[in-house]
């Protein structure tokens, strides 16, 4: 009763942390991607070219691009608008102007795996092969599994001009180009020399030096084992060496289709991506009318 009753009042006064709920305005912009997906590396970009003299690290970046799991109802209504607000939600249909970072669900797992260390939801032998199971049904994350996540925002968004599509892989590749899309998309006049300052500010180097010195500062590693890094390889590809054939197998088998129209190469060739990869390429043909990713 009494937890209750703190609870309603937090909600009452707007002290309540709200996610999902978060009271949404007609200016906002959401950074958008499934868990470990290149979302806070992203932000960083988005920080270090909208707010430079602010110089955004992680003491600052959940004011900066504000996190609704983080900061409360009151403090998010407070901010200066428009806000672009950080969020792994799958699809919303209040979220108007979206910036969607979609990563190789195979990288993504092994991401996910080593953060699941890092806050002690899982043991170090825990045994991976497990892990991409539970993956993929989704059991590993409050968001869905990853096509369903995914698969929400493209079958309603992708075509629109409200709507940004980045692959966290095109982003390693050529992050000024990248970037720039992102500076278009927020309407922001911009140069070569900003975007490049902003990369450089967001690098993975910066990020590890600024997290070894913060790690107790920002809501995502203050209360992690600190001997498991958040700032890990941030690179594309590992998952040939460090993920199991099966687990590959397993994975293109369930969501094979949908991996091929983002763009992704198989390793294995699974009867047209199984049952739950051909429903989700069917509604995003039938909602896209046939386009593809190049």
């Amino acid at each position: 009763m009494i937890n209750r009753l703190i609870a309603g009042s937090k909600r009452a006064f707007g002290w309540h942390r709200p996610g999902r709920n978060l009271v949404v305005l007609p200016d906002d912009i959401f950074l958008v991607s499934y868990p470990k997906s290149g979302n806070t590396w992203t932000r960083f970009l988005v920080a270090n070219l909208v707010y430079p003299a602010k110089h955004p690290d992680f003491s600052n970046l959940n004011e900066l691009i504000p996190d609704p799991e983080a900061l409360s109802q009151r403090h998010l209504l407070s901010l200066p608008r428009p806000r672009i607000l950080k969020s792994h939600q799958y699809f919303d249909p209040r979220y108007r102007q979206i910036i969607y970072v979609v990563r190789d669900p195979r990288d993504v797992v092994l991401s996910q795996y080593h953060f699941h260390r890092k806050r002690r939801l899982v043991e170090d032998n825990y045994p991976i092969g497990q892990f991409v199971t539970r993956f993929i049904a989704g059991d590993t994350s409050i968001y869905g599994s990853w096509a369903e996540n995914v698969g929400s925002w493209l079958a309603t968004r992708y075509g629109r001009p409200e709507f940004l599509l980045l692959r966290y892989e095109d982003m390693i590749a050529d992050t000024p180009a990248e970037l720039l899309k992102v500076a278009s998309f927020l309407r922001l006049s911009t140069d070569s020399s900003r975007i490049a300052q902003s990369v450089e500010q967001s690098s993975a180097n910066r990020m590890r030096e600024l997290e070894s010195k913060q790690v107790g500062q920002w809501s995502s590693t203050k209360d992690t084992r600190r001997d498991v890094p958040f700032v890990r390889s941030a690179k594309a590809g590992g998952w040939k060496s460090d993920l199991p054939t099966a687990s590959v197998v397993e994975m293109e088998g369930a969501w094979g289709s949908l991996m091929k129209w983002l763009g992704y190469e198989l390793a294995s060739n699974p009867a047209e991506g199984g049952m739950s990869g051909q429903l989700q390429v069917s509604v995003l043909e039938d909602s896209l009318l046939g386009e593809r990713i190049s």
